[in-house]
């Protein structure tokens, strides 16, 4: 596999990381403080767009089993044609609406939709993986290629939402910056000054929108033009398809892809709790709401630039290994929450980031591992690809659902206030176990069931070895 069809593989992936990630690290402090809905409405928002992507997974993962092979590829064609609505659709999903009653319908509405069309786009593209190579070395080396650039993808997506809207979140009755366990200096009026602010942020978030679907179209050409899916050229003219429903309930007999996929939902869910979080800690419990855009950006360089070193990492001590490193943001979280200091901010958001690498290159470089086990098993069926990597995508999203609709319930009951400089006391430490306490309970127990993954190095290279022997 050369290095050319790997990095157009990589890029082609990247726009769907520049737009989760800005709707990650800005969609609900967004929904809170520019389109004005409750915390309880905007949790709603928040779980239920996750639940349609989510629940669009295995549907997805059903009619692309039931796909045609074409002349660009059976997965490609599914690919190619999302993308045109998924741009629509986030386009949408940043606009404020002139009515006020129908606000939370209108962003329910088209985050659900841009959810399920950004599965529609995953689904088929993660994939492609087990099509680009029989080998595991093309493999692996093409999921580093592709993290490393969705990695790049949060990147320029955080870091473009976060410099073009930073201006959106910034008040003149917040300039000072407070103590933590003092209110003496803020005051709780709202941070809107005049009545023309609404508009200017509306035109500032879809000046945003606009340049990230741009990105979207750049993606899709280099991934069309620089990739050709091939179908396993060992599969023989009596292998049958393996029905959906009968495939699905195979997978989840699977231990190997069980332990896998109820470790990895864990882990993600803690991720995606911090990146939902991280923005609305640094405003009003950090008092770092200067520096957030540059503190993500921190994080988002740290991951990209780190990922190479996880894969060389991985390639000489295994997988399962090089999971330890998740748990490296465990103690400098806490010791954030506990000692919010802006050097020490920077000095967490770096190692976060190389915790984030791993967390994102380790489930998706293990999971064909997973396929190619069950494929020795079940020699004679196929089409069984989409249906794990649907069916990991719906349990890994559902989780994350659940995650930030909580969050953003505990926000509402702790009496989360749009608008003003100094939330309560109530609001400000959920927000600390938000990025403290809760992910690292959920990545210490992500690691502990990942202790009981059966597949190791030398398990990999005899199922390879036997999968050679039976082509």
């Amino acid at each position: 596999l050369s290095m050319c069809s790997k990095l157009c593989y990589a890029i082609g992936g990247a726009p769907n990381q520049v737009a989760g990630s800005a709707a990650s690290f800005f969609l609900q402090i967004y929904l809170l403080d520019i389109a004005h809905i409750t915390p309880f409405h905007a949790s709603l928002v928040l779980f239920i767009g996750k639940a349609s992507g989510a629940v669009t997974d295995p549907v997805a993962g059903f009619f692309i089993s039931k796909s045609r092979w074409t002349k660009i590829g059976r997965l490609m064609p599914w690919v190619l044609a999302c993308t045109p609505f998924t741009i629509i659709s986030y386009f949408f999903m940043w606009y404020l609406p002139p009515f006020v009653s129908g606000r939370v319908a209108w962003y329910l509405t088209f985050h659900c939709l841009f959810q399920a069309l950004t599965t529609l786009f995953q689904v088929p593209y993660s994939a492609l993986t087990m099509f680009l190579s029989t080998e595991q070395k093309d493999r692996d080396s093409a999921t580093a290629y592709r993290m490393t650039m969705e990695v790049l993808g949060t990147l320029i997506g955080a870091a473009l939402q976060g410099q073009i809207v930073a201006s959106a979140h910034v008040s003149p009755h917040c300039t000072v910056t407070p103590s933590v366990n003092s209110t003496d200096s803020w005051h709780d009026t709202a941070s809107i000054p005049d009545p023309s602010d609404p508009l200017s942020h509306q035109v500032i978030y879809m000046i945003a929108a606009g340049v990230i679907a741009g990105v979207y179209l750049l993606g899709i050409i280099v991934l069309f033009l620089g990739v050709k899916e091939r179908d396993d050229p060992y599969a023989l003219n009596s292998d049958r398809a393996i029905p959906f429903c009968k495939g699905l309930a195979l997978t989840m007999k699977h231990g190997p892809y069980v332990k896998l996929t109820a470790s990895f939902l864990l882990i993600s869910t803690a991720v995606q709790l911090e990146q939902g979080n991280f923005v609305l800690f640094c405003t009003h419990a950090a008092g770092l709401r200067n520096h957030f855009q540059y503190l993500v950006v921190t994080i988002l360089v740290s991951a990209a630039l780190s990922v190479p070193f996880w894969q060389k990492f991985l390639q000489r001590f295994g997988k399962k290994c090089a999971a330890c490193g998740i748990s490296w943001m465990i103690p400098f979280a806490v010791m954030l929450v506990t000692i919010p200091n802006l050097i020490l901010a920077y000095f967490v958001a770096f190692i976060s980031g190389l915790s984030i690498a791993a967390s994102l290159l380790l489930p998706w470089s293990m999971l064909p591992d997973v396929v190619d086990n069950f494929r020795l098993q079940n020699p004679h069926g196929k089409g069984h690809e989409t249906i794990f990597y649907s069916s990991y995508v719906f349990f890994t999203k559902m989780s994350a659902g659940i995650g930030l609709g909580i969050s953003a319930a505990g926000l509402e009951f702790t009496g989360y206030k749009p608008g003003i400089c100094r939330q309560s006391d109530n609001v400000i430490l959920t927000l600390k176990l938000l990025i403290g306490a809760v992910p690292a309970i959920l990545i210490l127990l992500g690691l502990f069931i990942l202790l009981f993954y059966p597949i190791t190095e030398e398990s990999r290279k005899e199922t390879k070895l036997a999968l050679e022997e039976l082509r």
